[in-house]
C-alpha cells in the first residue's frame, strides 16, 4: 500500500480476533494500523499516515521521510574493486550500476 509517499504492509494476522495488523515501513517512527478486511486495512493505513502527519505538525516535528535517496554501503575492498570493474565494463558510473542492480534485485523479490 502506498499513500503520500509512505508504504504500508500487513505484517501479521491474528487468527483468534480476525484482525490484520500492519505498519508503515521505511521510517524510524512507529506507525501501525489494524483492520478486519483488506479494504479497511487500506483505509486505516491512510488514516494512520494522516494522523502521523497531523501529530508531527502539532508537535512542530518534521515527519520522517520514507527515504532521502542517499545510502552509503561499506564493502570489502575486493568487492568494491569487482563492482567498480563491472560498472566500467558496462560503461556506466558506479552509482548507476549499483542503482540498476539493486532495482533488478528488488523487482525480483
Amino acid at each position: 500500500m502506498n499513500y503520500k509517499g509512505y508504504t504500508g504492509k500487513i505484517v501479521d494476522f491474528d487468527e483468534e480476533t480476525g484482525y490484520l495488523h500492519g505498519r508503515v515501513l521505511g521510517i524510524r517512527d512507529v506507525v501501525t494500523f489494524e483492520a478486519l478486511t483488506i479494504k479497511e486495512a487500506i483505509e486505516e493505513f491512510q488514516r494512520s499516515v494522516n494522523d502521523y502527519l497531523a501529530f508531527c505538525a502539532e508537535q512542530g516535528k518534521d515527519p520522517a521521510k520514507p527515504y532521502s535517496g542517499v545510502f552509503n554501503v561499506r564493502l570489502a575492498p575486493e568487492v568494491h574493486r569487482d563492482v567498480a570493474i563491472a560498472a566500467e565494463t558496462a560503461g556506466v558510473s558506479l552509482n548507476t550500476w549499483v542503482s540498476d542492480t539493486l532495482i533488478k534485485a528488488a523487482n525480483a523479490r
